[in-house]
């Protein structure tokens, strides 16, 4: 029924944005994952009449904000209460470092803590993890100075201020008024204008402003892809995956949207590491951009073939998010990545 509902919600396009992550449960429920691969536009058609919406932001008040719960670690300054921000204005902003579309966001999350801290703006990261290495503090310190960002970051590893929030989704926005009142959401990208905007009426502030430049647009038709036996649902080698040492073939024609494996793998619910000297992924894609959530416990060579010509080379070591493929224009291609490093992981394809 979630997944009926969901696919309900996605023709009706009531959750706009793009690229972002829907979640069922934590407490061992199917996980689902979906990506808008629509414009990540500040002019969305939302209005019944067809015309362009305006920029205006959509307030509603939700009551008040929830405290931050079951914080492991904070970066960037001391704790932070909510009780103890009445009198700002604050963006609590739901992230995690593997994913491509809170990595999108980072250029205007900054710049709006640059432009409005000094005139009541607190902006507070709620880093809540996909994957088990994003639990491990060190890895989120290094994204934490990798993207640049001043303003607090919480740990939200057990999910208890994700779940008091009742979200659902990374990245995504909860602005509070001055009194600790939820006023404004968005979840996703885009609408960076309207987020903008509702900002600077919660500050008190007039007049034009100018945003950053607007990202390129996500041109995938390929949805994020997952290796781990949770969520295991775009696998075509021949040999069914299993939580133990198995050697895996291609299949004699791989379909669109698909992947699959060659020499030895194992599986385990969020990854599959390749277990012997030499593996292979076979990937059938439809997108301008294609990363790749991986590790490897020494560096690891991968050799990247795009349509049967050598395209690039690239080097894995900590967890992270690796950049494959990147052209101007989506379309329909078959990627070979060679593997000659034993216990390399992976955990998930992204695209753009």
């Amino acid at each position: 029924m979630t997944k009926i509902i969901i696919y309900i919600l996605i023709c009706l396009g009531v959750l706009g944005g793009a690229g972002y992550y829907i979640e069922s449960t934590r407490n061992g429920e199917e996980l689902l994952s979906v990506d808008f691969n629509t414009e990540s536009s500040n002019e969305e058609d939302n209005s019944e009449n067809g015309e362009p919406a305006t920029n205006e932001p959509d307030f509603k008040n939700s009551g008040p904000a929830p405290e931050f719960v079951g914080i492991s670690k904070w970066f960037n300054g001391d704790p932070k209460k909510i009780a103890d921000l009445k009198g700002k204005v604050v963006l609590v902003d739901f992230w995690t470092y593997s994913c491509i579309n809170c990595i999108r966001i980072f250029p205007y999350v900054n710049a709006w803590y640059e432009k409005y801290k000094d005139s009541g703006l607190e902006i507070v990261g709620v880093h809540t993890p996909e994957f088990a290495f994003e639990k491990v503090p060190k890895n989120v310190e290094t994204a934490i100075t990798r993207y640049g960002i001043k303003y607090p970051v919480a740990m939200d590893n057990d999910y208890k201020t994700w779940n008091a929030y009742s979200n659902r989704f990374w990245p995504a926005h909860y602005l509070l008024d001055k009194e600790g009142n939820i006023v404004y959401t968005h979840f996703g990208e885009g609408k960076y204008d309207q987020t903008e905007k509702a900002i600077r009426i919660l500050l008190g502030l007039e007049g034009e402003f100018e945003l950053p430049p607007m990202p390129e647009v996500n041109q995938a038709q390929t949805q994020e892809i997952y290796f781990g036996l949770s969520r295991l649902a775009a696998m075509a080698s021949k040999e069914k995956a299993i939580a133990e040492p198995q050697t895996y073939t291609f299949p004699s024609k791989l379909a669109n949207n698909k992947f699959a494996l060659e020499g030895s793998w194992l599986f385990d619910e969020e990854s599959a590491t390749q277990t012997g000297k030499f593996g292979k992924i076979r990937l059938r894609f439809n997108s301008a951009k294609v990363f790749m959530v991986a590790e490897s416990a020494e560096a690891a060579n991968l050799t990247i073939y795009v349509d049967g010509k050598l395209y690039k080379g690239v080097v894995v070591k900590e967890s992270e998010l690796y950049p494959l493929y990147e052209s101007q224009t989506g379309g329909w291609h078959t990627m070979d990545i060679e593997i000659n490093t034993p216990n390399f992981k992976a955990f998930t394809f992204t695209f753009g």
